[in-house]
């Protein structure tokens, strides 16, 4: 089964969100509202490519998705629902727009025009900074390709502006999701 634009995807693991963190080996969930969207499944496992797609994602690779894919929402009478992508069972048709990296068993891949950045802890100065991360700042870990024809490579200092950055966890690390127009500065 194809889709002529969309890719066939099902969530990593079976799970639509990712709520629940193992302590002392033993499983504790961490929230129970559908609507929190820090929570939801990310991760999705790509089950069949589009028709017509050429691209370097391939059937069994992980795309890191937006975090509406896989969420229920409760409509306006109050019964909860699947959101647009879902097809059926626990199958769902994303577009080009809904992911942004993929994993290809070796290495992630930053799509499009996204980039993403590794905060760092606050760098030294004479006053002190009550924040636990630098600003505006961090270390590219997945540049796009237009930023890689610029120069611009991973572990390169970035400077980005505000308000505009998605916060994602990639192999549970933190990071931010931004396009390429973000980015001002490279140090």
């Amino acid at each position: 089964m194809q889709s002529p634009t969309d890719f066939l995807v099902k969530a990593v693991d079976g799970k639509r969100y990712a709520n629940t963190k193992s302590i002392g080996g033993i499983d504790v969930i961490i929230s129970t509202s559908d609507e929190d969207h820090t929570v939801s499944q990310r991760m999705a496992e790509v089950i069949a490519i589009p028709l017509y797609y050429n691209g370097p994602v391939k059937v069994g690779d992980t795309l890191l998705v937006h975090h509406n894919v896989f969420k229920f929402y409760n409509d306006v009478h109050g019964v909860q629902r699947s959101g647009k992508s879902f097809f059926k069972d626990d199958l769902f048709l994303i577009d080009d727009m809904q992911y942004y990296m993929y994993y290809n068993g070796e290495e992630w891949n930053a799509v499009g025009r996204y980039n993403f950045i590794e905060p760092f802890a606050p760098l030294d100065s004479f006053l002190h900074k009550a924040i636990e991360e630098e600003p505006l700042q961090g270390i590219m870990r997945y540049p796009s390709a237009k930023m890689k024809a610029l120069g611009i490579k991973e572990g390169d200092v970035m400077v980005y502006v505000p308000m505009l950055a998605a916060e994602y966890k990639v192999n549970d690390i933190k990071m931010y999701r931004l396009y390429d127009e973000h980015l001002t500065v490279v140090l």
